[in-house]
């Protein structure tokens, strides 16, 4: 069922769906602008075009670029220089929420969690068959 909400970039009224974050009219609008950028990335030359070269060349709004980066609309793939803003540090990445520093980064947290809590559980290393695992398995 549609919900009424506000349009973000007129702020009129519409039929919320999730299909579509903006009304019809801006949709539009949105779509003429990516038909801009995507003719502009098309010509060989500026294949290779960062985000603040789109944005100067065809003052479309960066964040409007990343929003089609991060639906797949642009393709980083085919537009090498092309990325959103990771969700913690801010750096562009192309795929997910986090950039691949911040995803090691916290793997790495995660695996020294999981190490202190099997400490904490008295599980220091059962594959090695150490004296409390053995001492648990009886």
């Amino acid at each position: 069922m549609a919900e009424l909400r506000n349009c973000p970039m007129c702020d009129e009224f519409f039929n919320y769906t999730g299909l579509r974050e903006v009304c019809h009219k801006c949709a539009l609008k949105e779509e003429d602008l990516y038909q801009v950028v995507y003719r502009f990335l098309r010509k060989r030359e500026n294949r290779a075009a960062n985000v603040d070269r789109i944005e100067e060349a065809t003052g479309v709004d960066r964040e409007l670029l990343y929003k089609w980066v991060r639906k797949g609309k642009l393709h980083p793939a085919v537009f090498p220089n092309l990325g959103y803003p990771c969700d913690n540090c801010g750096h562009l990445t192309t795929s997910g929420k986090l950039c691949e520093a911040c995803q090691g980064s916290l793997k790495s947290d995660l695996r020294t969690f999981d190490a202190a809590k099997d400490f904490r559980d008295g599980i220091v290393n059962q594959e090695r068959g150490t004296y409390l695992a053995d001492k648990k398995r009886r």
